[in-house]
């Protein structure tokens, strides 16, 4: 019987560091879902770079969390891995980096 490799989560960190370079485009993301950006968006919007897969919540048009995101080598994080309050990848981002990742997320 083949043994199975345990894959350890993925950090908000890690999450944090691909939202980053999207902000500073240095990474370009691609929209996967079919939704479009509307007035008063509310919802998941799920994009890819790199072989990451992210989704991340918007409310009322404004970023709000990161729900889960799926790692190329397929570990995956999601809320249940990031238990604390304040540990969202999303929190991590300074300001412009937070508005440069909604002004990008709108274009898409």
């Amino acid at each position: 019987m083949e043994q199975q490799e345990c894959l350890s989560p993925v950090t908000a960190r890690e999450v944090y560091q691909v939202l980053r370079d999207i902000a500073l485009q240095t990474k370009t993301m691609h929209r996967i879902d079919n939704q479009p950006w509307a007035d008063s968006h509310t919802g998941p919007v799920v994009v890819e770079v790199d072989g990451w897969g992210i989704t991340l919540i918007i409310d009322c048009d404004t970023l709000s969390y990161c729900a889960a995101c799926t790692t190329p080598d397929g570990r995956i994080g999601s809320l249940k891995t990031w238990p604390r309050f304040g540990t969202d990848p999303v929190s991590f981002l300074s300001q412009w980096e937070h508005d440069q990742l909604e002004r990008l997320l709108r274009v898409l």
